[in-house]
C-alpha cells in the first residue's frame, strides 16, 4: 500500500475514531446525569433521553465522512489513492470532523448535563432546555458540511 492510501485512511479513520470518542464522552456524562433525574422522576424518561442522545450525533456525523472517504479511495469503491499529495488532501479534510466532532461532543455533553438538570427542576422548560445544546450542534454540522465538501471535491 502506498503512503498515499495510508494517509487517506487514516484521515477516514480519525474522523470516526475522535468524533465517536467525542460522542461516547457526552452521551455518558449526559446519561448519568439522566439517570439521576429519571431516579426521581420517572416520567421525564422521554425528555433526559433526547438531551442524552444530542451529543451523539457527531459519532455518527464521523461515521459519515469516514464511509464517503472509503468510498472514493478504492475501499469501498471509487478509485485508489495514487499519490502522497492526495492521500494527504483526504487526511485534511477529514480532520474538520475529527477535531470538531470530538471538541463539540464532550462540550454538548455537558452543555445536555445542565439541560437535564433544567428539565429536573422545570420540566416544563424542555423546549428551552433542548436550545442549549443544540447550539453546539450547529458547530459540529458545519464541520461535517466542511469535511464532506473537501472530500467530494478531491480529484
Amino acid at each position: 500500500m502506498n503512503m498515499g492510501m495510508v494517509f487517506a485512511i487514516l484521515g477516514a479513520a480519525l474522523a470516526a475514531g475522535l468524533a465517536g470518542i467525542g460522542s461516547a464522552w457526552g452521551v455518558g456524562v449526559a446519561g448519568q446525569a439522566a439517570a439521576g433525574v429519571v431516579s426521581e422522576d420517572p416520567d421525564q424518561f422521554a425528555k433526559v433521553l433526547l438531551l442524552q442522545l444530542l451529543p451523539g450525533t457527531q459519532g455518527i456525523y464521523g461515521l459519515l465522512v469516514t464511509f464517503i472517504t472509503l468510498s472514493r479511495i478504492g475501499i469501498l469503491g471509487g478509485t485508489p489513492v495514487d499519490s502522497v499529495a492526495k492521500g494527504l488532501a483526504y487526511f485534511c479534510a477529514c480532520l474538520p470532523i475529527a477535531i470538531v466532532g470530538l471538541i463539540s461532543a464532550f462540550h454538548q455533553g455537558k452543555t445536555s448535563v445542565a439541560s437535564i438538570g433544567l428539565v429536573a427542576k422545570k420540566p416544563d422548560q424542555f423546549g428551552k432546555a433542548m436550545l442549549f445544546p443544540a447550539m453546539v450542534e450547529t458547530y459540529a454540522i458545519l464541520a461535517l458540511l466542511v469535511s464532506i465538501l473537501a472530500v467530494t471535491n478531491i480529484h
